[in-house]
């Protein structure tokens, strides 16, 4: 019986390494540009609301547009990719790249910010060649690449949770964003345990759940950390339980690592009350 032939494909060094340096010199020069706020507010029947737009806001919509073009355009060299659509490979970098942002716009200019600088870097140039090695299945570092992207997918969705606590986001904002958030890290993670396949109907329940966590904890008296650990258990939980439904195991059997896992997560958020 003959062997599945199994691929090692990289991105292209020069290409992958211009995308992240324009990423992190737009995030860069963010830090030393100085342009006063906007507010802008609309009318809606009974409510009144307000938006602050500032440069950092400016900036992380175009490093997450960017970010998104120059994942597609990486990927679309890859061997292997046929006529698939590459989407799917640019959420979780442009994802990555919004929420390194958070950080970097809180700490001053220091040693602490190059710091921070050059983590966030790594870990999107990590993301980058992560998907691109998730094109192809036969690839000898698939299985690695996908569990390590979903490690990192449900990472940034803690981050982003806590710095929005952190900069007290308003509740009309701040719920869409996170259910938003766990939405497209939720079908991202059950694409990469059933290729091919988007679950958005199981992604649309996830959305759903964690908007209605974050609308219930917005006023609650407990820290950022808490927060969002708060809102990871039961993301990660019904992506679990989702996903191993779609596995064709048993409701039993699919409901025991996602429960407990979901107590662990909330057990540290307890912790960090």
């Amino acid at each position: 019986m003959n062997q599945p032939v199994r691929h090692r494909y990289l991105p292209d060094a020069e290409r992958l390494s211009i995308l992240a340096a324009s990423i992190l010199l737009a995030y860069a020069l963010a830090s030393y540009i100085h342009i006063p706020a906007r507010q802008v507010g609309f009318q809606l029947p009974g409510i009144y609301l307000s938006v602050q737009l500032n440069v950092h806001t400016v900036v992380a919509l175009l490093v997450a547009g960017l970010t998104a073009t120059g994942s597609h355009q990486l990927l679309c060299d890859h061997p292997e990719l046929g006529s698939e659509r590459t989407v799917g490979h640019w959420l979780l970098p442009a994802l990555t790249a919004l929420v390194i942002g958070f950080p970097l716009y809180q700490i001053p200019p220091s040693l602490l910010w190059w710091l921070g600088f050059a983590l966030g870097g790594a870990l999107l140039m990590l993301v980058l060649v992560a998907e691109y090695v998730a094109v192809d299945p036969e690839d000898v570092r698939y299985t690695s690449a996908t569990i390590g992207l979903t490690a990192v997918s449900f990472a940034l969705f803690l981050a982003l949770a806590i710095a929005l606590r952190i900069t007290g986001t308003r509740l009309w904002m701040i719920v869409p964003a996170l259910s938003m958030a766990a939405g497209l890290v939720s079908l991202r993670a059950l694409w990469l345990r059933i290729p091919g396949k988007w679950q958005f109907a199981n992604a649309g329940v996830i959305t759903l759940v964690v908007g209605q966590f974050a609308a219930a904890l917005h006023y609650w008296p407990i820290s950022p950390a808490a927060f969002g650990l708060v809102l990871l258990g039961p993301a990660y939980s019904l992506t679990s339980f989702l996903g191993n439904i779609a596995e064709g195991e048993t409701p039993r059997q699919s409901v025991i690592e996602p429960v407990v896992v979901l107590l662990l997560i909330w057990g540290t958020a307890i912790l960090f009350h």
